[in-house]
């Protein structure tokens, strides 16, 4: 089994192109207030992507990624400008920075990728101390592509705050106001009830983070959150009055809750739950079942979009391949990729697509994961609807965000 590892960050992710020299770096200084991304009069000095977080009003704490110039030169040079293209698949919004009012293939190229990842952008005409941008150029921009254009000197950033209203403008929604995880599902003082268990990949002290994020969500809908260990449900469920109207396990304990929570209660999982906030949940629910068609030597793909410590039965490398391989009766042969790192080989050498819950991740970055195996027509599922799946309790899973919704099946 391969394993490639790489971390991210759930705030919307911005990210700043343009030929080498534009000035993409004054930008992100100008923006941060400091002298974060290194400026050179020397083409070419940001050769990889750089990260910097800060907050912006109205949007929150956003990621500025400065990428290298999209003009690069030379074997290396092809190297850094496809490194800087594969921030497409997880920006949420681009700027694009142009100078000397140059725009021309590099440029309408690069608006291209733009518009086959359907990424949002600005675009910034830099240096204007140096050289103004022409009307005409200004008003050709902003007419065929009908997003902001704006000139701008980051070296005297007087206009800086046409800057940061574009960029207000433009963001997405999506990226910054998220579809709530259970809120939307229950009512004031509703309880619900989650069963975290506490195992050896619990981290020490505290909680996982899909756990505190669904307690706060269901806070913040006026709900009341009641946590347990797994093996504390069937006493607590007895004595509970009222009882809870959802139960949310952890997918490794599935089977013993099912067990424990009576068939009246709707019962789901962290993962499933931010599958659905986060995610194609819907390809989701059409790719499951595809895991009884498994053949022999079917190739895996396992996507963990985080960075963890490795335990000796971890639910990605160990736990699920083991699942799989009982349930299919089948020889397969599993690759994980941790993180956001390239996908080894071809997309359809793979029979299926397997996504954790994303939780450390945002949902753009999730989506552009799964885009390539959806468009070659591959199944993808999520690590609570596999193990779901695989145990028999896949319909009673997708219940609560399934049952009395227009074109509703059944999926098994």
């Amino acid at each position: 089994m391969r394993i490639m590892t790489k971390g991210r960050d759930t705030k919307p992710h911005i990210g700043i192109f343009g030929r080498r020299n534009n000035g993409k770096s004054s930008l992100i200084n100008a923006l941060t207030g400091q002298e974060t991304a290194i400026v050179s009069e020397i083409a070419g000095t940001t050769t990889d992507p750089v990260k910097k977080s800060i907050e912006i009003a109205g949007l929150g704490p956003v990621i500025l990624i400065d990428t290298a110039g999209i003009d690069d030169s030379g074997e290396l040079g092809q190297k850094r400008i496809a490194r800087s293209k594969e921030m497409l698949k997880v920006i949420d919004l681009a700027i694009l920075v142009i100078a000397h009012n140059l725009f021309n293939k590099p440029e309408l190229d690069l608006i291209k990728e733009f518009q086959s990842h359907d990424l949002p952008f600005i675009i910034v005409h830099n240096k204007s101390d140096e050289q103004k941008a022409e009307v005409n150029l200004l008003d050709v921009i902003g007419e065929k592509y009908a997003v902001p254009v704006i000139d701008f000197s980051a070296k005297f950033p007087e206009n800086l705050e046409a800057v940061v209203q574009a960029i207000q403008q433009q963001m997405p929604e999506t990226a910054y106001h998220k579809q709530p995880l259970v809120g939307d599902l229950i009512s004031y003082g509703d309880v619900v009830l989650l069963i975290t268990p506490i195992d050896i990949e619990a981290p020490e002290g505290r909680m996982i983070l899909p756990q505190v994020q669904v307690i706060r969500d269901v806070l913040d809908h006026d709900g009341i959150a009641v946590v347990c260990k797994e093996r504390e449900v069937d006493m607590l469920i007895r004595k509970m009055n009222p009882k809870p109207v959802l139960v949310i396990t952890d997918s490794q304990v599935f089977p013993k809750a099912d067990a424990a929570v009576p068939k009246e209660i709707p019962l789901t999982s962290f993962s499933i739950v931010l599958a659905r906030q986060k995610s194609d949940f819907q390809n989701y629910l059409k790719g499951t079942p595809f895991i009884s068609k498994l053949q022999d030597n079917d190739r895996i793909l396992i996507l963990e979009s985080c960075t963890h410590h490795v335990s000796c039965d971890d639910i990605g490398r160990t736990k699920i391949p083991r699942w799989l391989n009982n349930f299919t009766g089948k020889k397969l042969e599993y690759e994980v990729v941790a993180g956001l790192n390239k996908i080894p080989g071809e997309m359809k050498d793979y029979a299926m697509v397997i996504q954790c819950g994303g939780c450390m991740i945002t949902k753009k970055q999730i989506i552009g994961r799964l885009k390539p195996a959806i468009d070659a027509g591959i199944p993808v599922t999520n690590y609570g609807l596999a193990i779901a799946y695989v145990h028999g309790i896949y319909n009673r899973a997708i219940a609560p965000f399934t049952k009395g919704k227009e074109g509703e099946v059944d999926y098994l």
